[in-house]
Order: structure tokens, then C-alpha cells, then sequence
């Protein structure tokens, strides 16, 4: 079962993110606090966060670059990034920040299940010898 973590602090995008993957077979669970965000993915082992391209005073690159940089340390997962993008031209911040993928607000439910079946699948790639 793929465990989400998502990322937000805006109750619509919670929402929204929440009623796309509210489906058997998934996990979600909810973090807004993006000061503590690498701790709580150290901790919970998503499989995939789904990160809101603000939360807080903390931008999603941002957030997004933090995860990475942990996951170059020892015992910490790499984790693949949704980012949650206001505009389109923001995916070429999302591409420099090591996003998975991304989507524009609003998504549909089918889109944002698609890019997190992606991302899983691709971490299943990944971590498979």
C-alpha cells in the first residue's frame, strides 16, 4: 500500500489531494509544517510526497531540495516529489528543484493519481536490483 505524504497548509489543495487518492490501496497522510518537513519524511517513510508549491514562508523547490539533499545521507529514503504548481511556468523551477513531476492547480483526480502511480513505480524501479 503507497503511503502519501502530503505537503500543504491551503484546506482546499488538503482537499483536493485527499479525495484524489482516498482509494483503497492508498495511505495519506497530512504535514503543514515545512520547517520540520525532513524530519517527519525521516520518520513516516512515505512512498511519495505530494508538496503544494507554498506552505507556510517555505516555498515547494525548496522543500523539494531539501528532501534531496537528506536523501544523499545514509538510511534516508529518496523520496519522489508531486509538486503542486500555481502556473505552468513554474515547471522549470519544479525540473531544477528534482520534482518527480508536477501539475498545475487546478488537477483533476485522474491526474494527480497518475503522477503518484508514476512516482511509486518509479521508486519501485529504482530500489529493485
Amino acid at each position: 500500500m503507497p503511503r502519501i505524504l502530503v505537503v500543504a497548509d491551503t484546506q482546499w489543495v488538503i482537499n483536493e489531494v485527499k479525495s484524489a487518492l482516498s482509494l483503497p490501496g492508498f495511505e495519506v497522510a497530512q504535514h503543514d509544517d515545512p520547517r520540520t518537513l525532513v524530519a517527519a519524511v525521516g520518520e513516516q517513510r512515505p512512498d511519495v510526497a505530494v508538496v503544494d508549491l507554498q506552505v507556510g514562508t517555505m516555498g515547494g523547490m525548496a522543500m523539494t531540495r531539501a528532501l534531496k539533499e537528506a536523501a544523499q545521507a545514509d538510511d534516508f529514503p529518496d523520496v519522489p516529489v508531486v509538486l503542486l504548481l500555481d502556473r505552468l511556468a513554474d515547471g522549470f523551477l519544479a525540473k531544477r528543484a528534482a520534482a518527480h513531476s508536477w501539475l498545475v492547480k487546478p488537477f483533476s483526480p485522474h491526474q494527480l493519481r497518475e503522477a503518484v502511480d508514476a512516482a511509486v513505480g518509479s521508486k519501485e524501479t529504482i530500489q529493485q536490483p
